[in-house]
């Protein structure tokens, strides 16, 4: 019995000592913390507004945190731990996402990781988490444009949580237009040789019966690459009513208890 107690104490402290390691809750409370200072006063202030009228309008939290280091951790243990520290998201709903990122220097890698709270891993997967770090925001981290980034990745989490398109059409539009290896062969050792077969027969023509191959795949390339376009061209819009007006800056009243149990993607630049 003894040794049980003995034990308890000891991962009590050892929970306590890694909670220490975590930044504290900013207080006032925000949605934008920018400790490593990546961010201008403008760029964390539009991104506050746009994630605080998000959340006012759905009760959705979406937490953005850059850190200058990880002392020491895994960047995914180190979001889900800050996220379930910081108690982001409604307790009712687990409705909480993380966006942690961690600028590259001199001597060590940049890297990012969106941590997706219980209540929305199957809205945000972890495949889409990391199409979203890979698309939206590692090749704007490349060229230094950390807001950017930031901003193009809470838009796509925003839409997707909103429901203005699901993960599946997201995949798809980032999928690269649509290409079907399986159409391209169809294409060149049926259609192909049926079309010119006929032409050195001499019964080729723009017009009637015989032109209906050439129509066929010409039609089915171009549906390939229509099925993947549309409303999903441009995710940029899929936020922009939060990037102004509504509730001002400040309103956000603080964190809601929001658990994370693992799910999310990152990546390193």
């Amino acid at each position: 019995m003894k040794k049980l107690f003995t034990y308890i104490i000891l991962l009590f402290l050892g929970t306590s000592l890694f909670a220490a390691d975590l930044p504290k809750r900013p207080m006032p409370p925000t949605l934008v913390t920018d400790f490593a200072n990546v961010l201008s006063a403008t760029e964390k202030t539009g991104l506050e507004r746009k994630l605080v009228n998000f959340f006012a309008a759905t009760s959705t939290q979406i937490a953005v945190v850059t850190v200058p280091e990880l002392v020491g951790y895994d960047i995914s243990d180190y979001a889900f731990r800050l996220g379930e520290a910081w108690g982001v998201g409604d307790a009712r709903f687990n409705n909480g996402i993380l966006v942690l990122v961690k600028p590259r220097t001199r001597s060590e890698q940049g890297e990012v990781f969106i941590a997706v709270g219980y209540g929305l891993e199957g809205v945000v997967p972890d495949a889409t988490a990391k199409q979203i770090v890979e698309n939206e925001m590692l090749p704007l981290f490349r060229d230094g444009n950390m807001h950017a980034g930031i901003d193009k990745a809470t838009t796509v989490l925003i839409s997707l949580t909103k429901g203005e398109y699901n993960h599946q059409q997201y995949a798809k539009q980032v999928g690269g237009g649509g290409f079907n290896p399986f159409l391209l062969f169809f294409v060149i050792f049926f259609i192909f040789p049926l079309i010119f077969g006929r032409k050195r027969r001499g019964y080729y023509s723009t017009g009637g019966r015989s032109s209906l191959p050439l129509w066929l795949a010409l039609g089915m390339l171009g549906g390939s690459r229509r099925s993947h376009g549309g409303a999903f061209n441009n995710f940029s819009s899929g936020g922009g009513s939060f990037g102004g007006g509504g509730n001002s800056v400040g309103s956000f009243g603080g964190f809601g208890g929001g658990s994370f149990g693992g799910g999310g993607a990152g990546g390193r630049w």
